[in-house]
């Protein structure tokens, strides 16, 4: 039972996606960096609904935080722990 042309080609184009996908994340991770270069230089108002997680996190609602934080700014649920830990912080 060799490998048919339908597996061969599902094999490439599998391969051309995590490639691609591959050199997004890193992309995407070095605009991050961009961004947070920026922001350290400019003063930024805050997010109006911090003040709002900020209470959350003192009540001990950590994941009411971050389904709210991951609603208001479209985060993954990774992320939105990060930007909750990172309010606990006091950053």
């Amino acid at each position: 039972m060799g490998i048919s042309i339908f597996d061969g080609i599902f094999f490439i184009i599998v391969l051309y996606m995590l490639t691609k996908i591959s050199k997004m994340e890193h992309r995407i991770q070095a605009m991050q960096k961009t961004i947070d270069q920026l922001t350290s230089k400019v003063k930024l108002p805050e997010p109006a609904i911090n003040k709002e997680l900020r209470q959350l996190i003192k009540e001990g609602k950590d994941v009411e935080a971050i389904r709210q934080a991951r609603n208001e700014f479209g985060l993954s649920l990774l992320e939105g722990k990060q930007y909750v830990d990172k309010l606990k912080s006091g950053n």
